[in-house]
């Protein structure tokens, strides 16, 4: 990452870097902020790793860098007590701390985006009608995958893994979490799909 058209990409990687140093001083629960910026921790060295044979659009990058920032401001406070999340419980009435749901629109929102380039650059999905749909379904898998990390977890941890849960008593919790991936995902393909393609076809990659 030294030529001049990577000079965005280690800026976002400087911010990243940043927001993690920060997020990592005093967190509320180190447990809870490890496992929160795990997959901060394990995407950026494959992302640097890809670098010289896949490098993304600047849509997917910049979209894994907000991600990865909601993550580690997450892992900072817990989800569950993300000083936006109160202003937004303020503001607007709500009957709990939703940081988390932003999290879980954007663990749609993010992913689909980057599954998309993938399935578009590297399967014969790139021309067909199927790909919405694949992308969707991915989003929704992994979804669902996370949530499993989370019971996992949770045995594991037993009552140590509650802050990483931030369920905040709701029974429904999971199911919320799902649903929100999954609109993020629609959303994304919605409102994106034209601009990741002309990236694409910048870098000379045709559907």
């Amino acid at each position: 990452m030294t030529s001049r058209s990577s000079r965005y990409e280690l800026a976002l990687l400087a911010v990243v870097a940043l927001v993690l140093v920060w997020s990592g001083i005093s967190p509320h629960d180190r447990f809870t902020w490890f496992l929160e910026v795990a997959p901060v921790l394990i995407g950026v060295p494959i992302l640097l790793y890809l670098w010289p044979t896949l490098r993304f659009t600047r849509l997917v990058y910049t979209l894994l860098a907000l991600h990865a920032i909601i993550l580690m401001v997450g892992g900072k406070y817990t989800y569950a007590q993300v000083p936006f999340g109160f202003w937004m419980q303020e503001m607007f009435g709500f009957a709990r701390n939703h940081y988390d749901r932003i999290g879980h629109f954007a663990q749609g929102f993010i992913p689909a985006m980057l599954a998309r380039e993938v399935f578009i650059r590297r399967s014969p999905l790139g021309g067909s009608r199927w790909l919405p749909f694949v992308v969707v379904c991915f989003c929704l898998a992994f979804s669902g995958f996370y949530e499993l990390i989370e019971f996992w977890t949770a045995l594991a941890a037993g009552e140590g893994a509650q802050d990483f849960l931030g369920t905040q008593g709701d029974v429904w919790d999971t199911q919320w979490d799902m649903q929100m991936a999954l609109i993020g995902a629609i959303v994304a393909l919605v409102t994106l799909s034209g601009l990741h393609d002309r990236q694409l076809r910048a870098m000379g990659i045709t559907r």
